[in-house]
C-alpha cells in the first residue's frame, strides 16, 4: 500500500500529470525492457515476452485525476476556478485544497450560510459562486503565489481503516498501482505494452494516442468504478458492492467490451475461485472508449475496483478487491492464447 499511498498523494490533475509520471517511471524502469514518455505525456513501458505467443498486448490505466484549474484572481485575493473533469458542486464547499506545484494550502469558500436568505438558502451553491481562499488579501499578493492555469486538487488524506483504503484520486491511481505490480512480476509469453495514460478525465485523450502508437491485438483497461451499495429503495437493484471482488464491464457510455475477453475474464476468475461482479451497464466511461476504436479496432475489456465517492475529496475501496484485481488480470494475461480470440459465429 505504500506505492498506492504515494500515487494518491501526488498531484496529477488532467494535463499536469508530471508528479505521477515520475513515480511510475521510477517504479517500473528496472523491470521493463523499454520505457518512454510520448508527446502528450503518456508513459509507455514494454516488457518483452519469453516466446512466440499472442502479439502485442496493451494494458492501460490513467494517471490523471479530476480537479480544478485557476482561471482568475479577484480583487480580494481569492481564486476563481473551473472544473477539470466531472465534479459535483455539492462536494466542493468548505473542502481544503492545495494549489500549484508549491502545494499552497487553501479552502473552497462561498457566501456564509448565515447570510443566505429565502430560496438562496435552500439551493446548492454553484461552482461559479465559489472561490479558493489562500489567505491572500489582494489580487497582487495572490498573484505572486498563483497564476492562471495552475491546478488545484483536494488535500491528500490517504489512510487504511481495517480492510478499507481511503484517499484522494483512487480513480485511477489504484489502476496505476495494479499495473505497476503486473510489470514488476514475471514476463508473459507475449510482449506487454503498458500505457499509463494522461487526460482520461477530459475525453480519453492520452489513450487515443497511446493505442494508435502501440497497435495492440487486444487491450485490458484497469480502472475504478462507482460502488452503489449504500441504502436505497428496496426495488432498486444494487450495482457493484464494496468487497465483492473486481468488476467486469460489459458496456458503458463509451464502449461495449469484447465478449470473448469478458468470457475469458470470467473463466479465469472462476477457475481461481476469485470473487467478481459486473459493473452496471450504461454508466460512466473509460479509456476503452478510445482504445477499442484505434486503427482497425482493438478488442478490449475493463476490470475495475469498486469505490465509494468517486470524483469527491475522498474515495474508499476494499483492499481485497484491489489485490484480487491484480491476481485476476495477471492470470488472465498468463492464460491468453490465440483460441481466446476465435469468434463463435
Amino acid at each position: 500500500m505504500d506505492r498506492l499511498r504515494a500515487l494518491c498523494e501526488a498531484i496529477g490533475v488532467s494535463g499536469d500529470e508530471g508528479a505521477v509520471r515520475k513515480i511510475v517511471i521510477e517504479a517500473v524502469k528496472d523491470h521493463v525492457d523499454e520505457i518512454r514518455a510520448d508527446t502528450l505525456g503518456n508513459v509507455i513501458a514494454v516488457k518483452k515476452g519469453t516466446g512466440r505467443g499472442v502479439a502485442r498486448m496493451m494494458v492501460a490505466a490513467h494517471m490523471d485525476e479530476v480537479g480544478l484549474m485557476i482561471v482568475g484572481i479577484d480583487s480580494d485575493g481569492t481564486l476563481k476556478f473551473e472544473p477539470v473533469g466531472g465534479l459535483d458542486d455539492r462536494v466542493l464547499l468548505g473542502k481544503p485544497v492545495v494549489v500549484g506545484a508549491d502545494r499552497i494550502p487553501g479552502v473552497i469558500g462561498a457566501k456564509p450560510v448565515h447570510l443566505l436568505k429565502g430560496p438562496e438558502a435552500e439551493q446548492v451553491v454553484k461552482m461559479d459562486s465559489m472561490r479558493i481562499d489562500i489567505g491572500a488579501n489582494s489580487k497582487e499578493s495572490a498573484g505572486r503565489r498563483v497564476k492562471p492555469g495552475d491546478r488545484a486538487t483536494f488535500t491528500p488524506s490517504f489512510a487504511r481503516i481495517g480492510n478499507v483504503v481511503r484517499g484522494k484520486a483512487l480513480d485511477d491511481r489504484a489502476g496505476c498501482a495494479a499495473l505497476i505490480e503486473i510489470l514488476i512480476g514475471k514476463p508473459f509469453v507475449f510482449d506487454l505494452h503498458a500505457a499509463f495514460t494522461v487526460q482520461e478525465e477530459i475525453g480519453l485523450r492520452g489513450a487515443r494516442v497511446a493505442a494508435h502508437a502501440i497497435d495492440p491485438i487486444a487491450a485490458f483497461i484497469l480502472e475504478t468504478t462507482i460502488c452503489d451499495d449504500l441504502p436505497k429503495e428496496d426495488d432498486v437493484s444494487p450495482g457493484t458492492l464494496l468487497g465483492n471482488g473486481p468488476a467486469i464491464t460489459v458496456m458503458d457510455r463509451t464502449a461495449i467490451t469484447d465478449r470473448r475477453l469478458v468470457d475469458h475474464m470470467i473463466a479465469t476468475a472462476e477457475s481461481l475461485r476469485l470473487p467478481y461482479q459486473f459493473k452496471q451497464p450504461g454508466i460512466g466511461g473509460t479509456d476503452a472508449g478510445a482504445i477499442h476504436l484505434a486503427r482497425g479496432g482493438v478488442p478490449s475489456v475493463v476490470v475495475s475496483v469498486p469505490c465509494r465517492y468517486l470524483h469527491a475529496p475522498i474515495a474508499m475501496m476494499s483492499q481485497a478487491d484491489f489485490c484480487n484485481e491484480i491476481t485476476l488480470v495477471r492470470a488472465a494475461l498468463d492464460r491468453l492464447t490465440p483460441a481466446v480470440f476465435k469468434r463463435k459465429g
